[in-house]
């Protein structure tokens, strides 16, 4: 299966709807990044989209990815230097506990969506939307 086939049109747009929500009351940028990749450091891989997206470009360093390796069934959350001296790594665990919980049962977009939401609403304390607020990033979900 490709990665772009791994989530339903449907299920595509709940999450880019997740991303917009979040991003609605915060300048902090989050990002999906779905892939078919079966090598073990998914940290890594993660970090490499990470930069390729450009996501450490933000004015604020504030940006968050969400990577899918589909193939090994594996996943990180990335947050980059502004919202991790906020929030630290116990909600980043947080967030990655709650998307297993879905994902174990198969809902993996609703788990997703899950994740975007809790990063939003730290972005949004931290992070809050400012009237001269630009998407620097896009909300659309990428795939390799």
């Amino acid at each position: 299966m490709k990665a772009k086939d791994f989530f339903s049109e449907a299920d595509q747009q709940q999450i880019v709807e997740a991303i917009k929500r979040a991003e609605k009351n915060t300048s902090g940028e989050i990002r999906v990044h779905i892939e078919n990749y079966k090598k073990k450091n998914v940290l890594d891989r993660a970090a490499y989209w990470f930069k390729k997206m450009g996501m450490h470009k933000t004015a604020l360093r504030n940006g968050v990815l969400f990577y899918l390796a589909v193939d090994s069934k594996q996943f990180a959350i990335l947050g980059d230097v502004g919202i991790n001296q906020k929030v630290g790594n116990d909600f980043w665990k947080e967030v990655r506990d709650v998307m297993v919980e879905h994902f174990k049962n198969g809902k993996f977009s609703e788990g997703l969506s899950k994740g975007i939401e809790m990063a939003g609403e730290k972005l949004k304390t931290f992070f809050p939307y400012q009237s001269d607020d630009v998407n620097e990033l896009s909300d659309d979900i990428s795939f390799n």
